[in-house]
């Protein structure tokens, strides 16, 4: 809970010019706001809510609660969406750093999001990009500058100069780089994966490329053009009376436009499907709806319901849509990512990480539900129809786990060794782990439950193993944390990562990979064993509140809200990004890091009140969605609040609010609800 408190003086009704000076020299006061990580004995226990962030092979960056976007831009695996301070995010697929937005960028007024690599179109006319670069596609031509429109192919950039002409750099094996000779009066430019298309002023398209699947051949008479496309191997262009003109491959129903469709007013292709935008905020999507693997991708299912989108983007296996109020809406293939809605993933308690990827799959638990994201080859990442009521999850290799309120376990996924299949009867369950292909279920006598692969002794509970208040499952073996805080170990010992150091005491929590196993201590250190470098490493480590470990990676959590990260084996380890903190949980999967962050730097600030009509008018920034309460004392040594009638909700980023002047000095006091 925030609280800002403010004291007003009693002062004469009459007197403005009273008011006016008092006002003027008001001492607002700001209470810090804390957090503390504790051991949790059960899993009905309420944790910290908070932002989820990934970070390694896809990203999902941190967005300040109610941030509100302009613009968004869909590339092959990742996205970026440009924020009304000129500020940009990326997020999805990260190889070469594709989504990873530099630091300091700022001043941007249009994005592009190409196959592998990422562009922006800076204020003053000038381009910057960054991602893959094995073909030249993110080395801006020097002394490029006027540029009014930029667009981003699979491995080549084009930009539109102020001029009316184009200018493109990258591959350009099928002379997609290198503009038509002569070409001039262009308005617009749009770029495919191997071809272009540009509108001239007179409303005409030119194309060029690939030649392939009847791209070059633009339909003839086509005219009055206002909006172009480009997808895979197939072109769209919006005419001005609201209708489109489609061509090229069609091996998906890509190029057929739906029969009667009007009043369009966007466009976007992908490659093989394609959108539409209606002038009534709606959006039509014929073509392809094919996924990875043997996964429906979805990418040509608008949801329901969606309404009073403004802008669109289509990528090979996702879509996107911006609303009218600032906020983003994806849908499709989830396999970096990319369809995660930037803002979406807020209040989430729980986290989850695992799989052999790249990429891993990932849980996230808010509100009882769960999102998941990533690898879906087995159905990992497809959460069950009407899932709810849970408190806790667990990632494996392919599979994934959810504890419900009701203590029972529902698992979905790979099950070729049964670890998706929970045992009969399993009920009265408080906390879940899941292992590479086995799982552990602790039980709220402090009993343990195992099912899965039992290859290695992992899934055999020792005898008489009781009054257990935590559970961990690595690779092939598993852990138990005892009421007495040491630990109980079995399984596969080939590292030693089931030989529990002599002697270990004072554990409040575990952490198992794939050969080696962690405990933290009382006193905020780390001891690891198994895996050569584990112990090694964890020497020194302090301050620390939670760990984590998934194979060959471990986290730990700081007491500052920072993570360390170290790996064994060599591992390539998944660097922090720079200036993260504020976090308050951590999850570790082989190629991807997951943290929960808490907005810890926003503080309800009250502004200097106004008088009105006999009362005072206060007002604050706040977030959208978020409970705020105003309440008073006469004094400040008096033990109680006292609450203005009713909460308030905040639907956008500012809040008025009012109370009657008062005979006598009031403190005010702002809260930020739960």
């Amino acid at each position: 809970m925030c609280e800002v408190s403010v004291s007003i003086d009693r002062m004469s009704r009459g007197s403005d010019l009273s008011w006016r000076s008092k006002l003027a020299s008001l001492a607002l006061l700001f209470l810090a706001a804390m957090f503390a990580v504790l051991l949790q004995e059960s899993a009905l226990a309420a944790p910290t809510a908070g932002t989820v962030v990934a970070w390694g092979d896809s990203v999902i960056p941190y967005v300040e609660p109610g941030t509100r976007f302009s613009r968004i831009a869909a590339g092959g695996d990742h996205n970026l969406a440009l924020e009304l301070d000129g500020t940009v995010v990326g997020w999805g697929y990260n190889q070469s750093g594709r989504a990873t937005v530099p630091m300091g960028l700022s001043n941007v007024v249009a994005i592009a999001a190409g196959g592998s690599h990422s562009l922006v179109l800076k204020h003053d006319g000038t381009v910057f990009a960054w991602g893959y670069n094995l073909n030249g596609q993110t080395s801006v031509p020097s002394r490029l500058s006027n540029v009014v429109a930029i667009a981003a192919g699979s491995i080549h950039s084009l930009a539109l100069k102020q001029d009316g002409t184009v200018v493109g750099w990258g591959w350009n094996f099928y002379g997609q780089a290198v503009a038509p000779a002569g070409l001039s009066n262009v308005v617009a430019i749009a770029a495919g994966p191997t071809h272009n298309l540009a509108l001239k002023r007179d409303g005409t398209v030119v194309t060029w490329g690939y030649n392939c699947c009847g791209l070059p051949n633009v339909p003839a008479g086509l005219s009055n053009v206002v909006a172009i496309a480009a997808g895979g191997h197939h072109s769209l262009a919006l005419q001005q009376d609201g209708t489109i003109v489609a061509w090229g491959l069609n091996s998906y129903g890509q190029a057929t436009v739906p029969a009667g469709l009007s009043n369009v007013v966007a466009i976007a292709a992908a490659e093989y499907h394609s959108l539409a935008l209606k002038q009534d905020g709606t959006v039509v999507a014929w073509g392809g709806n094919q996924g990875r693997y043997r996964n429906n991708g979805g990418q040509a299912m608008v949801p329901n319901g969606l309404s009073n989108v403004v802008a669109i983007a289509a990528a090979d296996y996702h879509s996107m849509a911006l609303k009218q109020d600032g906020t983003i809406v994806a849908w499709g293939d989830n396999y970096y990512g990319q369809s995660i809605a930037l803002g979406a993933l807020t209040n989430v308690i729980a986290m989850a990480a695992g799989g052999l990827g790249p990429p891993d799959h990932s849980l996230a638990l808010q509100n009882g539900t769960v999102t998941a994201w990533g690898d879906n080859y087995y159905g990992q990442a497809s959460v069950p129809v009407g899932l709810s009521n849970v408190v806790a999850v667990a990632a494996g290799e392919y599979h994934s786990v959810a504890l419900t309120r009701e203590g029972t376990i529902v698992a979905w996924g790979d099950s070729s060794l049964g670890q998706a299949v929970a045992p009969a009867n399993l009920s009265n369950v408080v906390a879940v782990a899941a292992g590479n292909f086995h799982n552990l279920a602790l039980k709220q006598d402090g009993t343990v439950k195992a099912w899965g692969n039992n290859s290695s002794g992992q899934t055999f509970v020792p005898s008489r193993l009781s009054n257990v208040v935590a559970v961990a499952a690595g690779g092939s073996h598993s852990l138990a944390l005892r009421r007495d805080a040491t630990v109980v170990a079995w399984g596969a010992n080939d590292s030693g990562q089931a030989s529990v150091p002599a002697g270990l005491t004072n554990v409040v929590a575990i952490a198992a990979g794939c050969c080696q196993s962690l405990a933290l201590k009382a006193d905020g250190a780390v001891v690891g064993w198994g895996a050569s470098d584990t112990s090694n490493v964890a020497v020194g480590l302090r301050n620390v509140v939670a760990i984590a470990a998934r194979n060959y990676s471990n986290l730990a959590l700081k007491r500052d809200g920072t993570i360390v990260v170290w790996t064994v084996n060599n591992f390539r380890p998944t660097a922090v990004p720079a200036g993260l903190s504020n976090v308050v949980a951590i999850a570790s999967g082989d190629f991807n890091v997951l943290a929960i962050v808490q907005p810890l730097a926003y503080q309800p600030v009250l502004l200097s009140p106004k008088i009105s009509g006999g009362n005072l008018i206060f007002s604050w920034p706040a977030i959208p969605g978020r409970r705020y309460r105003l309440r008073y004392k006469s004094r400040l040594d008096e033990a109680a609040w006292t609450d203005l009638p009713g909460d308030i909700v905040a639907s956008d980023g500012t809040v008025t609010t009012s109370d009657a002047i008062s005979e006598t000095s009031r403190f005010y006091q702002l809260v930020l609800l739960p």
